[in-house]
């Protein structure tokens, strides 16, 4: 586990007291008196404050914690879980969009499709990825990602993190809504397995469009909402600065849709989140992917389809009641 670049707000006093460690290990590194025991002092102090912040967490606190910029995205998912990743572009109408990012890989020896959203994280990087904002082409080119996984009869993985679909002019003129719901449509009666992991932000149908399939998972710290906090505060109370209240009432994290069945299994983080040691996380959501596909394992596309009905079936007869 690692101390992250960048700390939260609620993280602040980690923030000293991790300083006064590396400090510490900076001056026995440089042959000064040994400090074990202190520096052990001080560690255990930490991982104990560490614990404390991250068992009582709020939605906004975790909204923030699925926002932090050392979280995992999608190419380090690729690097970390795939084989043989060949990336494909375009939709074959208009452009391609690096904002959602798909190929055909291996995923622990399965040949599979694999897609998600890319945030990037220098400032080229994200203007390049759109921030996570897929376009009305992305979607057009996971659609076209999920024909070819029907075709040859391979399972998909989709990796969702996104505040949202792409809201601006050239994408509402070029179909945005269109193509978010024929992607949603395809999810929901795709001939072979779908499994979705809200890997970080899961925003609105933006989210949806990837998120309708046979399993969804969600890592601990994640969210998924119909809106951003902020922007429900706008709405609602006429102040984006009351996003935590937002946030409160939209219950978005994993644990509040967990018990509305809109998620099936929640996947835990290491301790202080998935951007203080990303390795364990990604090793941890591609067990969760492994136990996923493996319960799909010999089942037809009417089987498939039918599961998947019920799953969603399911929400608004036992879940939400």
């Amino acid at each position: 586990m690692t101390a992250p670049t960048t700390y939260l707000d609620f993280e602040k006093p980690m923030s000293e007291m991790e300083g006064k460690i590396a400090a510490l290990e900076a001056a026995a590194d440089e042959g000064g008196a040994s400090i074990d025991d202190e520096l052990r002092r001080l560690r255990d102090k930490a991982d104990k404050q560490l614990k404390e912040i991250y068992a009582n967490l709020n939605a906004w606190q975790k909204t923030q914690v699925a926002r932090h910029p050392d979280r995992p995205h999608f190419l380090n998912y690729v690097d970390a879980l795939f084989d043989d990743f060949v990336e494909l572009a375009g939709d074959r109408k208009y452009m391609n969009d690096d904002a959602l990012m798909g190929g055909l890989a291996r995923f622990r020896g399965v040949a599979c499709v694999v897609v998600g959203h890319e945030k990037g994280r220098t400032t080229n990087e994200r203007l390049k990825h759109n921030f996570g904002l897929a376009r009305p082409e992305g979607y057009r080119k996971t659609y076209r990602l999920f024909e070819l996984a029907e075709r040859f009869n391979l399972p998909v993985i989709a990796l969702i993190d996104t505040a949202g679909a792409f809201p601006g002019r050239g994408g509402e003129e070029r179909g945005q809504a269109e193509a978010l719901a024929r992607s949603i449509e395809k999810c929901l009666t795709l001939k072979t397995p779908l499994v979705s992991v809200i890997v970080g932000e899961g925003g609105s149908g933006g989210a949806v469009a990837l998120a309708s399939g046979n399993k969804v998972l969600m890592l601990e710290h994640a969210i998924y909402s119909v809106i951003s906090p902020e922007g429900a505060a706008s709405i609602l109370y006429r102040d984006s600065s009351r996003a935590k209240d937002a946030a409160d009432a939209m219950k978005i994290t994993a644990q509040d849709l967990h018990k509305f069945m809109i998620v099936d299994d929640i996947i835990k983080e290491p301790m202080g989140g998935a951007h203080r040691d990303p390795r364990e996380a990604m090793t941890r959501v591609g067990d969760a992917v492994e136990r996923a596909l493996k319960a799909f394992e010999g089942m037809g596309t009417a089987e498939l389809r039918k599961q998947r009905k019920e799953r969603f079936y399911a929400i608004g007869r036992e879940g939400l009641n």
